[in-house]
C-alpha cells in the first residue's frame, strides 16, 4: 500500500485542480448564455429515477463480486487480487447497467 500512496495523492491533487477549472468555466459559460437572453430553464437537468435503485445496485453487485472474487481465488490459480478487483468491477458495472435499463424503462410509461 506505501507505494501507491505518491500515486493516489498525485490522482487527488490533479482530480481538485481539474475540478476547480470545469466549475469556473462551467459558471462563465452559464453567465454568456444567460446574457444573451437564454431561458434558464435549460441548466436543469432531469432528475434519475431514484438513486436509492442505483446506489442499492451497486452495492448488491459489488457483495455479489466479493463473493464470487473469493470463490475464484480459493479455487483457481488466479491471484487474489485480480480475483476480487474483476469480479467486484465486473458485477458493479452489471449493477448500473440493470439499473440503467430498469429507468430507461420507467422513463417509457
Amino acid at each position: 500500500m506505501l507505494e501507491l500512496t505518491p500515486i493516489f495523492i498525485c490522482l487527488i491533487i490533479f482530480g481538485f485542480i481539474f475540478g476547480v477549472i470545469y466549475i469556473s468555466v462551467r459558471q462563465k459559460e452559464r453567465r454568456a448564455l444567460l446574457e444573451k437572453g437564454a431561458d434558464p430553464a435549460i441548466f436543469n437537468i432531469p432528475k434519475s429515477f431514484s438513486a436509492t435503485l442505483r446506489f442499492g445496485l451497486l452495492f448488491v453487485g459489488v457483495a455479489v463480486g466479493i463473493l464470487l472474487g473469493n470463490i475464484l481465488a480459493v479455487t483457481t490459480n488466479l491471484q487474489e487480487e485480480a480475483a476480487y478487483f474483476s469480479m467486484i468491477f465486473l458485477f458493479g458495472g452489471l449493477g448500473l447497467v440493470i439499473n440503467y435499463f430498469i429507468e430507461k424503462h420507467n422513463r417509457k410509461e
